[in-house]
């Protein structure tokens, strides 16, 4: 098998993105002309990607196309399969706001064909083959700026996005409702239509994101530790959530991480 090369970076966006979108990112990652696998892990966040070239070939055994698409909330790990060369462009928004910024229904994962969003691909494609990142980057961050200046936003979901960034998904439901100053009723009924999730599974997402994150930078990390730091009951309960989401127990996935180190 060939060796893989993997470029990642990521790009701030301007301060009046910051409440919609955590940031930009570029990924190019070459694997040679045989297939293969790669698994992106849940995590909090929506994402809108961009793919480029022939290298992202299939989804859920479904072709395709070089169109962006939404990666919603997912419930588990999911399987591209690639080939040669997979250069991608993300921007990744918070749950509560990206479906209602785009008006389109929320869920799992969105194809954006007839999306005015998707006329932004054939500037995007020109600027990734010449090899110009910083500028694609700013061409999207545009669009955003000009469809953020025509939009206004529900300031329950505001408030109770920020309650959540700000305590990193380790806030009691009652908790988030009473920072968004409305009712449990109220506040499910919104996070379910913006994000098709419950308050408290995209909580448990982004504690989830949290251990992952941490596990892939300090594969040798204390679980217990970590179980205290993010509000779990204890490191079962950290374990039984964690496989939840990545379908295998942290620490499986820590030894993983640290073989790829």
């Amino acid at each position: 098998m060939p060796p893989l090369h993997t470029y990642y970076q990521e790009f701030q966006p301007a301060e009046e993105l910051k409440d919609i979108i955590q940031c930009f990112w570029y990924y190019k990652r070459a694997v040679g002309k045989e297939q293969s696998c790669f698994e992106v892990i849940p995590d909090g966040h929506t994402e809108i990607i961009f793919h480029f070239g022939d290298g992202l070939d299939l989804f859920d055994n479904e072709k395709l196309t070089p169109l962006p698409f939404i990666m919603g909330l997912q419930e588990g790990p999911v399987c591209f399969h690639i080939k040669n060369t997979m250069e991608i462009m993300g921007i990744r928004c918070y749950p509560w706001v990206l479906f209602d910024l785009l008006d389109i229904p929320s869920g799992k994962g969105i194809h954006l064909p007839k999306h005015p969003v998707s006329q932004l691909y054939p500037d995007l494609n020109a600027l990734i083959l010449s090899g110009t990142i910083e500028p694609a980057v700013a061409r999207i961050q545009q669009y955003f700026l000009e469809l953020f200046s025509q939009k206004s936003f529900d300031e329950v979901l505001s408030k109770a996005g920020t309650a959540i960034r700000a305590a990193k998904g380790s806030i009691p439901v009652h908790e988030v409702a009473d920072s968004s100053h409305a009712t449990l009723r109220t506040l499910e009924r919104k996070f379910k239509k913006s994000s098709g999730k419950t308050v408290k599974d995209l909580c448990a997402l982004i504690r989830f994101e949290q251990v992952r994150n941490e596990l892939m930078l300090n594969p040798d990390a204390n679980l217990a530790g970590l179980a205290y730091e993010l509000g779990y009951t204890d490191q079962s309960h950290l374990t039984r959530e964690f496989k939840r989401y990545a379908h295998v127990t942290p620490a499986a996935f820590a030894r993983k991480c640290r073989n790829e180190q």
